[in-house]
C-alpha cells in the first residue's frame, strides 16, 4: 500500500550540485539516513548523494567517487546504478560500463572490487548489452551476502529476441531470463566477498530488473519496470525467498534450457500502477501519476517480524525536465 511520497529532492541542489539521475538507494547507518548513486553524471564527477527522512527528505551532502589514485570517475568511465552499505560503513557501487562492483571508503576513494564473470562484460568483450548490465545491488542485513542483478539478458540466454525494456525503451521479444550474482563474505576474496553462485530469475514480459534489495539472508525484493512512450512507466515488486539455497545456474549456458526448478520462484508484493495516486502530479503521460522511472529501493523490515515492511523507492529523472525525482513510501507484508 502506498502511504506517502515526496518530490522535495526534484531539481534540488546540495554542495552546489544539482540533484538528479538518482538510481540505487540504501539505508546508511553511519550518516543516519540514506544514500543514492547518480546515474550518468555527464561531465560531472560520479557522486553519491545523502539525505534523511524519505517522507520529508532533507539533503545532507555528497561524496565524489574516486579511483585508487584519487582521480574522480565520470560518465566516460563510470555509470552508477546500484549502491549498498557494507557492515563496516564502506560503500559498494555497481557500474554498467564494464560492468563492475567496486568498494569505496567513506572518503570516496576506491579500495577494492568484486569479481564479475567475463561473460557479463558488455559485447564484444562478453555477452551483455550496453546500458543493461548490473542494475540491482544489495547487501543482506547480516552482511553475509551481496546480490548483484542484471538489468537485461545475456546474449547466450536470448532465444527469440530481447525484451530488456531499458530506460525509455519498450520490450521487443519473448526472452525474459535474468541472472543475479550472489557473493558470500570472505576476507580472503577480492573486495571481501567471493562469488558463490548465479541465480536464474524470470521477469514478466517486457520488463527489466531495475533493482534487487535484500531484506534477509536469501530474501530479496525485486523491482521490475518498463516504459512505453505516450503511456508511461510500470513498476511491480516481487519477493524471492531461499536465494541463499537456490540452484547455481552459472554452468548453464542458456537459461531457456534450465529446468523450471532452477529458476527462483517469485511472489507479488505490489503493483504500483494499481496504487492510490495520493494526489501526485505528473509531467508526462502515466497510467498512474504516482509513477515515474523508479530505480532505487530500500527495505526496512518491521521489528521482530511483526507487521508490514517499509519500502522506500526513488526515481531516476534522467536529468530531464519532464521527469521527477520522487521518493515513494510503501507498506507491504513480505514472506
Amino acid at each position: 500500500m502506498a502511504v506517502g511520497f515526496s518530490d522535495a529532492l526534484d531539481k534540488a541542489s546540495v554542495d552546489g550540485v544539482t540533484v538528479g539521475g538518482l538510481s540505487g538507494l540504501a539505508a546508511d547507518w553511519r550518516s543516519g539516513g540514506y544514500v543514492a548513486v547518480q546515474d550518468h553524471s555527464g561531465t560531472e564527477p560520479a557522486r553519491l548523494f545523502f539525505f534523511r527522512d524519505p517522507r520529508h527528505p532533507r539533503l545532507t551532502g555528497t561524496l565524489t567517487l574516486r579511483r585508487p589514485d584519487g582521480t574522480p570517475y565520470d560518465a566516460a568511465s563510470f555509470d552508477g546504478e546500484g549502491v549498498a552499505v557494507l557492515p563496516d560503513g564502506r560503500f559498494l557501487v555497481s557500474s554498467e560500463t564494464e560492468p563492475s562492483v567496486r568498494v569505496f571508503g567513506r572518503d570516496g576513494r576506491q579500495v577494492g572490487e568484486l569479481a564479475v564473470p567475463a561473460r557479463f562484460a558488455v559485447a564484444p568483450a562478453g555477452e551483455a548489452t550496453a546500458n543493461a548490465t548490473l542494475e540491482g545491488l544489495s547487501v543482506s542485513p547480516s552482511g553475509r551476502f551481496v546480490y548483484a542483478a542484471m538489468e537485461g539478458t545475456l546474449a547466450g540466454d536470448a532465444q527469440t529476441g530481447d525484451d530488456q525494456a531499458r530506460d525509455g525503451q519498450t520490450g521487443g521479444g519473448q526472452t525474459s531470463f535474468r541472472r543475479i550474482l550472489v557473493y558470500a563474505a570472505d576476507s580472503g576474496a577480492p573486495g571481501g566477498y567471493r562469488l558463490t553462485r548465479q541465480l536464474g530469475y524470470r521477469v514478466d514480459p517486457g520488463n527489466r530488473i531495475a533493482e534487487a534489495t535484500a531484506y534477509g539472508d536469501g530474501r530479496l525484493v525485486v523491482l521490475e519496470a518498463a516504459f512505453t512512450p505516450n503511456v508511461g512507466n510500470t513498476a511491480t515488486l516481487y519477493a524471492v525467498t531461499g536465494a541463499d539455497r537456490a540452484p547455481d545456474v552459472g554452468g548453464i549456458a542458456d537459461l531457456a534450457t534450465a529446468p523450471t526448478v532452477d529458476i527462483v520462484a517469485k511472489r507479488p508484493v505490489a503493483d504500483l500502477v494499481r496504487c492510490p495516486t495520493l494526489g501526485a502530479p505528473s509531467r508526462e503521460p502515466q497510467l498512474n501519476p504516482l509513477l515515474d522511472n523508479y530505480e532505487g529501493l530500500a527495505v526496512a523490515a518491521p521489528p521482530a517480524g511483526h507487521g508490514p515492511a517499509t519500502l522506500t523507492l526513488i526515481s531516476d529523472d534522467n536529468l530531464a525536465a519532464t521527469q521527477i525525482t520522487r521518493l515513494l513510501t510503501l507498506a507491504a507484508p513480505l514472506p
